[in-house]
């Protein structure tokens, strides 16, 4: 930690608060939410410096009048112990994160090996994540989705948003992308076996707010069709559904859930944006440095990352040994014990990073 990174930090707050008070700014909903997210993940750093300072000089001031009233050598040593705190706190706090922890996101829950079980795993994960979100107050948003005969799905993309800018979507559901195993006795067996079949769930941060990204119309073959619901019945007369496919990579997105043609075709180029962000991102970690082909972010999907044991009631995941025998409270959206074993880990590495470099 050095006070000059903090002293940086608190003036860009500070400059940030005078421009979200600004009417043009305001004016320009993309920049203000950009922004606002920006305040909002300064504010603890901020709230702990000046709270650190405070204690310190409460501290500086108990001692000179300890030599009066021994009272207050009691009082500076307290201070003592709550400066140590909040410095580690404040170490924590300075540790580089990652830089779309504020961002919504964008989710592709995709059917695997399995047949129909594996796309009713998919709607089970679905389920998962929509009422976690729900819980904590996000918006989830069906852009596209191929179902499947028994109610599942064989794919489908989601959009979870966050009203909150300080809430971000992405520092949470960042870890959930990667291939999720299920063991269980599916609807379809009649001898009562045990099944093993697979999932795979890719998270982007929504590239919506910041469309870096730019995709000549050259490199996209658009298709319409009428988009569908559950069995295949058509629930639009017209010809609304968009399906982009990006030539150079073979990268293709779909989106029914707007009334237009134009407004599905705009929501599919956010996601097209998104996924190609993160590919690139992803391409740009690993060229840099072996090491962070780790993180969650650019894992490769191709491995399991966690397995729902529906017969002993199990949930595990393979990243952090994080083991839990409450798997249908798990699949009702309480992911909070997993994803804040993983979040802890993250910081771990983070810390072990910085101390590393330094």
């Amino acid at each position: 930690m050095t006070t000059q990174s903090v002293a940086s930090l608190l003036d860009e707050h500070a400059e940030l608060e005078q421009r979200l008070a600004d009417p043009e700014v305001l004016a320009d909903q993309v920049q203000a939410r950009r922004l606002g997210r920006r305040y909002a993940q300064l504010g603890p750093v901020v709230r702990c410096a000046h709270e650190l300072g405070q204690a310190r000089a409460d501290r500086d001031a108990a001692r000179e009048l300890a030599a009066e009233d021994r009272a207050f050598a009691a009082e500076a040593d307290a201070l003592d112990g709550r400066i140590v705190e909040l410095e580690t706190e404040l170490t924590e706090l300075l540790v580089p994160r990652d830089p779309h922890d504020t961002d919504d996101v964008l989710m592709e829950v995709k059917s695997g090996e399995g047949g129909e079980e594996s796309a009713l795993f998919a709607g089970d994960l679905v389920r998962m994540y929509s009422r976690y979100a729900e819980g904590r107050g996000w918006k989830v948003e069906v852009l596209g989705a191929t179902p499947s005969d028994l109610g599942g799905f064989k794919d489908i993309t989601l959009s979870v948003r966050s009203r909150d800018p300080a809430d971000g979507v992405w520092a949470a559901l960042k870890f959930e992308g990667g291939v999720h195993r299920v063991q269980r006795v599916p609807v379809t067996e009649s001898q009562g076996r045990i099944h093993t079949s697979a999932a795979g769930v890719l998270v982007f941060p929504d590239a919506e707010e910041t469309p870096d990204v730019e995709i000549p119309d050259s490199d996209i073959r658009v298709d319409v069709y009428r988009a569908s619901g559950h069995g295949g019945q058509s629930v639009n007369t017209t010809d609304s559904a968009v399906r982009l496919t990006h030539l150079p990579t073979g990268i293709v997105v779909t989106c029914q859930n707007e009334r237009s043609q134009l407004q599905n075709k705009a929501r599919a180029m956010d996601v097209l944006r998104a996924r190609l962000q993160a590919k690139a991102e992803a391409e740009a970690a690993e060229a840099a440095s072996e090491q962070r082909r780790s993180q969650v972010r650019t894992v490769d999907r191709s491995e399991r990352i966690r397995t729902y044991n529906f017969p002993e009631n199990r949930i595990s995941d393979h990243r952090v040994g994080f083991k839990a025998h409450n798997l249908s409270s798990v699949l009702d959206g309480n992911l909070a014990d997993v994803l804040a074993a993983l979040t802890a880990a993250e910081r771990a590495d983070a810390m072990a990073g910085e101390g590393a470099g330094a």
